[in-house]
């Protein structure tokens, strides 16, 4: 009877292996995604969501693109002083694209202070068809030319410059490339100080060497060269104005050249003096 009983314990473990192991499947099977009703609503609503964003997206993109919003106007809020109306006409025609939502301000910005005396634009919408645009023009208080391209260009009041046609009378520049700035601000000082010789400061040229040369309207050329510690600009040009009455009186000639870089007085050269040759033996030597 043993042998028997213990056959037949044998016999019925594999029926139970197989009854727990398809309980098993029947709990994961209990715990799959399908069974979990929660979850399945809540990733239907984002999907919901996500689809409600998009074709609203879409209906608002398309909305704006149709032509219900045409832009029929431009109003100009600073009557111009040197920008043609014609110039207006082109970069509205040319910039201005899109309707009153599309419209890009920064592009038309752009293009509107390419123009040659816009120095600044301001470009806003005015409903429901309009732009209003507010220009800074430039305002040229002196021709600039560099020393390293040669090319006449404009100095503005804030020492900027830019390119224009001006045939205005104003006083001409000359220096490195950045010190337009440093010159308009020099002209002031210059003009101050000369003054009293009742003249006008019409040309100042600054080297790269850093020396200075000054033009008036009477032709006199003031040569002050570099700044020198014992004898700076200012004191030397203020020297030689004040001394000039004495020196009109006394030599009765017209000077074209006035050169002040000497520390302690200047030279003067008269307009008929004839140059003298110097070293005329090294002539033709190489």
């Amino acid at each position: 009877m043993e042998p028997a009983l213990a056959e037949a314990r044998v016999r019925a473990t594999p029926a139970s292996t197989r009854q727990t192991g398809g309980g098993s499947a029947r709990v994961r099977e209990r715990q799959g995604l399908w069974n979990r009703p929660a979850l399945l609503d809540l990733i239907s609503d984002l999907l919901m969501l996500f689809a409600a964003v998009g074709l609203g997206w879409a209906l608002v993109t398309w909305f704006l693109s149709r032509p219900l919003f045409p832009l029929r106007e431009l109003v100009v809020l600073t009557p111009p002083a040197r920008v043609t109306e014609a110039q207006l006409e082109y970069v509205s025609r040319t910039a201005i694209q899109g309707n009153f939502f599309t419209i890009e301000l920064e592009s038309v910005r752009a293009h509107f202070e390419k123009l040659p005396w816009v120095r600044r634009a301001e470009v806003r919408r005015r409903w429901p068809d309009g732009i209003e645009l507010r220009l800074e023009e430039h305002q040229a208080v002196a021709y600039w030319s560099a020393n390293d391209s040669g090319d006449t260009r404009l100095v503005n009041r804030q020492g900027e410059v830019f390119t224009a046609s001006s045939d205005a009378a104003m006083p001409a520049f000359s220096g490195p490339q950045g010190s337009a700035a440093l010159l308009l601000a020099r002209h002031e000082t210059y003009s101050k100080l000369l003054q009293p010789m009742g003249v006008t400061l019409i040309g100042l040229m600054l080297s790269a060497r850093e020396a200075w040369q000054l033009k008036l309207d009477n032709g006199l050329v003031i040569v002050l060269g570099r700044e020198q510690e014992r004898a700076p600009l200012e004191a030397r040009l203020t020297r030689f104005v004040t001394a000039w009455p004495s020196v009109v009186q006394n030599i009765g000639l017209q000077v074209s050249v006035a050169d002040l870089r000497y520390p302690g007085g200047f030279a003067l050269t008269p307009v008929d003096a004839v140059p003298v040759e110097r070293n005329p033996t090294a002539k033709g030597k190489k």
